[in-house]
Order: C-alpha cells, then structure tokens, then sequence
C-alpha cells in the first residue's frame, strides 16, 4: 500500500505563510470546494435548496459567510460553495446528494488555491493587487477580477481586514509571487 501525502498548492506538506508588518498572506488549504449550477427548468429547486443550505441564494457580487458552507455567485444561476476541508472532504458528493436533478455540481477543491489576506495595511494592498473596489466592499461582497493577469475571486470576509483570493491552483505559484511583491513593495 502506498503512503500517499497531500501537498498544498505551493507544492509543500503545510500550509505557507508570509507574515509581514503591515500584512499577512496565508495559504488556505483546509478549504473544500464545488460549483453549483442550476439546471435549466429547475432553477426555483436549486434557489431552494441554496437557501436551506447557505440562509440565502447569492447574488451577483455577493457571498453567503454562512457557517460552516458559505457560497457567492460566480454567473447566472451559478456559485461556488466552500466548506471546511476538515469535516467536508466530500463536498462535492454531499451537495449532489442534496441537490439531485436540480443542479450539476463539479469538485472543484483540486483546481483553485485560496490565499487569506489579513492586517492593516489590507485595503491598501488590495488596490494594489487588482481593481476591485475595495474601501466600497462590505463582509460578503465578492467580485472576479483579474491579479496578475489571473482570472481570480476576491471575496470580503467579516473581518475589516480581510480578504480571500481564489485563484487558478495551475498558477498558484505565479499568483503568490504577485501577492509578495505587492507586499514587499508597500514594506
């Protein structure tokens, strides 16, 4: 039998992080993920299930933080919901198991990497990083944007501070180096 171990999306066995003084960036990879789309004629089933699930269906450029399964939109009758990777590995299977013939639902964990971005100087950074309107953005305001010429989510948490960036996992490494820099350059 082999003796197989996960490595996270920066290719190491735990999670990066890079602590500066005004910034801290930080690997998320305890965060289990799937895609959730509407199927066409059952989009008022798929709204109800969303519902039970997250307390609400998000909007456009909103998030559910709802606990422990939060989701934003990502299009039309589309959204991304996260969970704990902890008590949720099986995302993916647990949702199509609730939504059936209501709405396809593809893993999705293997192909994103999720950065949290947290301190002070975070707004700043943010207006640095990509062009999302950060000092407008409210907890549970999400927005695609382009980092680094990635297509990549930006997602504000609760925290005044912070932010989480979903980006492509095939150019984690790419996306971290633009995290960096920014904040090496703002040091």
């Amino acid at each position: 039998m082999h003796n197989l171990k996960t490595i996270t999306a920066l290719g190491g066995t735990e999670a990066r992080v890079d602590a500066f003084a005004h910034i801290t960036i930080v690997e998320n990879d305890g965060v289990s993920l799937a895609s959730v789309a509407a199927r066409l004629g059952k989009e008022k089933k798929c709204h109800t299930i969303l519902k039970k699930l997250l307390g609400a269906v998000p909007e456009a450029g909103r998030a559910e933080l709802h606990d422990p399964e939060a989701g934003f939109w990502m299009g039309p009758d589309q959204w991304m919901i996260g969970a704990p990777r902890a008590t949720y590995e099986l995302l993916a299977d647990d949702l199509k198991a609730k939504f059936g013939d209501a709405a396809s639902v593809t893993e999705q964990t293997g192909a994103w990497v999720c950065f949290d971005i947290t301190g002070p100087a975070m707004p700043d950074f943010c207006e640095r990083i990509c062009p999302v309107p950060i000092r407008r953005m409210v907890a549970g305001d999400a927005r695609r944007t382009v980092i680094h010429h990635l297509g990549c989510f930006v997602i504000r948490r609760e925290a005044d501070d912070h932010i989480r960036i979903l980006g492509p996992r095939a150019s984690a490494k790419t996306l971290h180096h633009a995290l960096l820099t920014t904040a090496q350059a703002m040091a």
